[in-house]
């Protein structure tokens, strides 16, 4: 157990005060989160709160990193809004519970692995646009219930609030430490609006949050193929882009607190917890960057500050919805302003004349795609396919081959450089047929045979100089490349010397 329940392995250092504060700061913040993203979803806010609160408990008590937050997400709510529309709430909790296996078996497998292959411009991309993407998500606040812009006294007031709470939010830190600044403002902000009896949009607006404890349901859905076929793309979907953003998000906050989390088993309890959330009518989700980040920057830790945020979640929606629901939306939209700057990389603008024009490149089209699509899977599949693209055609031009005849007659030919796909051209016109003598050796020391087109390359280059009754002699090869030759059974036309 105290390999999971770290909050309870008494040697680790808790700071208690600072994590249950940040919970309840969590919680508040996550109210909004989750109405407005099951509305996205096209689903009752009910549906988003159970799932914050089932995603936030599970993955805080069982997940790999500590501190981060995970619950109803903007990310899955545009992947699940199709099919909400098209066949019910029912069949989306199938699809999240589907989901969650198949993130399970991801971490089973130890596929969190694969994040390493996440080049830092992605990361980048990746964060810059779910900043963007957090700050445009505010500005609905300042429209009226039309969708036009506010004027007038509505907008200075709610205007001068938001600036009050980021002032605060700034502020307090600078001053003392003992107590999270965010909930301070929104106490603040709050406390000011009831004081003086301010005119201002609140929670309650937005949705009634009031309900019970997350009841127990199994999908009311057909349990045939056709059901299968219908739900696997979303949930594979759903499952990637969960995946994605959690780990990512861990890559974060592990750079931020210099410390490590578990990316697979991280991928088992966000998998246990779309299971779970999908049996207590919940619409699944993932690691919700800002808010974890609000956790963080109040100085949480430990998995405390999550279990108290879920919980504190659901004391809201069952029996402080009336209190809640009078919050200004004025501090909760200050407060994701700053968690909106606070999670920009700004760092990325200094780098600019410094890294390769083609990381600038993927950073810059990554966070594009994720403003304009909300598709977070697709923006990071795409920057790491240009970013290997990118990398193979570097390699491509790299290969080289050092070149001279010894005393016996016989040519050598010293090659250097990867041989793959995208060097064999490279590698073939190395090569003089015409000119060389009867017997030359390809030194392979400083290369390596890497895929099948290098595997044909070696064979075919062979096969040219043994049809003018030249003798070829492969030297010096790997023995990952020696057993590629050999599994490939290229070794007919291959004289190899070791």
């Amino acid at each position: 157990m105290k390999q999971y329940l770290r909050l309870f392995d008494f040697s680790q250092k808790v700071n208690y005060k600072t994590e249950i504060l940040s919970g309840i700061t969590v919680a508040i913040a996550l109210i909004p989160e989750a109405v407005a993203f099951a509305f996205i979803a096209g689903l009752s806010p009910l549906v988003g709160l159970y799932a914050a609160f089932v995603m936030g408990l599970v993955t805080s008590v069982f997940g790999g990193r500590p501190g981060m937050i995970s619950g109803a997400t903007g990310a899955v709510a545009v992947v699940i809004v199709a099919l909400a529309k098209s066949h019910g709430v029912e069949y989306i909790f199938a699809t999240v519970i589907l989901a969650g296996i198949i993130q399970v078996l991801a971490g089973v497998f130890k596929l969190g692995k694969l994040m390493r292959l996440v080049p830092l411009p992605v990361v980048y991309g990746f964060v810059n646009g779910l900043a963007i993407i957090i700050f445009m998500s505010q500005l609905d606040q300042f429209k009226d219930t039309s969708g036009n812009w506010l004027t007038g006294n509505s907008l200075y007031i709610i205007l001068g609030l938001v600036l009050l709470t980021m002032f605060i939010i700034w502020g307090l830190p600078k001053l003392t430490k003992a107590f999270p600044a965010s909930l301070a403002a929104i106490l603040i902000i709050f406390g000011i609006v009831t004081a003086f009896g301010i005119d201002t949009k609140t929670v309650g607006d937005m949705a009634s949050i009031k309900g019970g404890f997350p009841p127990f349901n199994i999908p009311d859905i057909a349990y045939n193929i056709e059901t299968l076929k219908l739900i696997f793309p979303y949930a594979a979907i759903v499952a990637g882009v969960g995946l994605i953003e959690s780990l990512l998000t861990l890559e974060l906050i592990d750079e931020i607190t210099e410390t490590r989390g578990r990316t697979n088993k991280e991928a088992v309890a966000q998998g246990i917890a779309n299971m779970t959330s999908g049996l207590f009518s919940g619409m699944g989700g993932c690691a919700m960057i800002g808010q974890s980040l609000i956790n963080i920057s109040n100085g949480a830790r430990a998995r405390l500050s999550g279990i108290v945020a879920s919980i504190g979640l659901l004391i809201f929606v069952m029996f402080g919805a009336s209190l809640i629901e009078k919050l200004p939306m004025a501090a909760l939209t200050g407060l994701m302003i700053m968690v909106a700057i606070g999670t920009f990389e700004w760092v990325s603008f200094k780098v600019i004349n410094k890294y390769p024009k083609s990381d600038i490149i993927v950073g810059m089209l990554v966070a594009l795609i994720t403003v304009v699509l909300h598709n977070l899977a697709l923006a990071v599949l795409i920057g790491v396919v240009i970013a290997a693209l990118v990398f193979s055609w570097d390699n491509a031009k790299r290969i080289r081959a050092r070149k001279h005849i010894d005393e016996k007659g016989i040519k050598h030919y010293e090659i250097y450089g990867p041989l793959f796909f995208g060097s064999v051209k490279t590698f073939n016109d190395k090569f003089d047929l015409s000119n060389d003598p009867d017997e030359i050796i390809v030194d392979f020391k400083e290369s390596r045979i890497a895929d099948m087109s290098a595997i044909e390359a070696v064979n075919k280059l062979t096969e040219r100089y043994h049809k003018v009754g030249k003798k070829v002699y492969i030297t010096n090869l790997s023995s990952s490349s020696h057993k590629l030759l050999l599994k490939a059974d290229k070794m007919i036309n291959v004289n190899v010397v070791e």
